[in-house]
């Protein structure tokens, strides 16, 4: 760390800016939320082009209106939604490593597409862990971020940065590899054990249905209005609730529960979006169409190895 603590100091952190690394293992049990980013895809690029290894925790930047003031030499990467982004004034390209000097100035405008941004810095900031070894920023629970008291960031923090936070290697994605968060959004979802709860009607209803995502969508579920779902269960047990897990409560509306979602829940789960998904479906606005298409487990088992052998290697 350098020894005054400098690194990024933040002038303006947007709407809602977090501290995320991959998130907290092993704690779910003791009803603590998993955190993380939402899109993970974005996030892991942001840390692959810096150099960072798998982990590292970047900033997730929402709706965009970020301004921060590099204090050493840097260098970061900003990937996710489509917006301006500006040093001194200077367009400059997202998904590609960029250089900064003291006294450099970074915006961020709006997205015109997507939601979600991830700034990471070259060699990680250097924060002490929290809970579950972890940097991840869980705000109703009041633990990771800059403080570990879970608040999002805000103007005049600082950011500390590691001394060779500007040593890494030039790099960029190609275009052939940038996601498109306008295409039209067909979520996987593996059946679980509760489907036998869903009439056939409702399953029928639910695969050829058109959703929409509503605007109470937030990081602990994205609750989608569409075609009411009958089932029978409304007194089940509650139990341990997987990430991406699509649960139809009385009214029939699904809620696709996300990174900082409860630890246990008792309404009828369809089954469970996979985590490629999600990370399309983190870069919608409220608004936005949802349909939903039946994968198998071990087609969505090799997505994730395929993620992982890439981005963990």
């Amino acid at each position: 760390m350098n020894a005054d603590g400098k690194g990024l100091r933040i002038i303006k952190p947007g709407f809602h800016t977090l501290l995320q690394d991959a998130g907290r293992l092993g704690v779910m049990h003791q009803g603590l939320a998993c955190g993380g980013p939402m899109d993970r895809h974005a996030w892991a690029w942001a840390n692959r082009l810096v150099g960072n290894s798998w982990n590292t925790a970047s900033l997730e930047i929402s709706f965009g209106g970020f301004e921060c003031v590099a204090e050493v030499p840097l260098q970061i990467c900003v990937t996710g939604a489509r917006l301006k982004l500006e040093l001194n004034g200077t367009p400059r390209p997202l998904w590609s490593t960029l250089q900064l000097n003291p006294g450099d100035h970074l915006t961020l405008g709006h997205p015109v597409s997507g939601v979600r941004s991830y700034l990471a810095v070259h060699g990680g900031f250097a924060l002490e862990a929290g809970p579950g070894g972890s940097h991840a920023t869980l705000v109703r629970e009041r633990t990771g971020g800059l403080k570990g008291d879970g608040k999002p960031i805000q103007a005049g923090d600082r950011l500390p940065c590691n001394k060779d936070a500007s040593e890494g290697t030039q790099r960029q994605i190609p275009d052939q590899w940038l996601p498109d968060y306008d295409a039209e959004l067909v979520l996987d979802l593996i059946l679980g054990s509760q489907v036998d709860r869903f009439p056939a009607a409702s399953l029928d209803c639910f695969f050829r249905g058109l959703y929409r995502l509503t605007p109470q969508s937030d990081r602990m579920g994205a609750r989608l209005n569409g075609p009411a779902l009958a089932h029978n269960g409304h007194q089940l047990i509650s139990e341990g609730i997987s990430l991406g897990a699509v649960q139809v409560p009385p009214d029939g509306q699904p809620i696709i529960l996300l990174q900082d979602r409860q630890t246990i829940g008792g309404y009828p789960k369809l089954g469970a979006v996979t985590p490629r998904s999600l990370d399309a479906l983190a870069q919608r606005t409220s608004g936005s169409n949802v349909r939903f298409r039946s994968i198998d487990l071990h087609e969505a088992q090799l997505q994730e190895a395929r993620f992982l052998a890439f981005f963990q290697q």
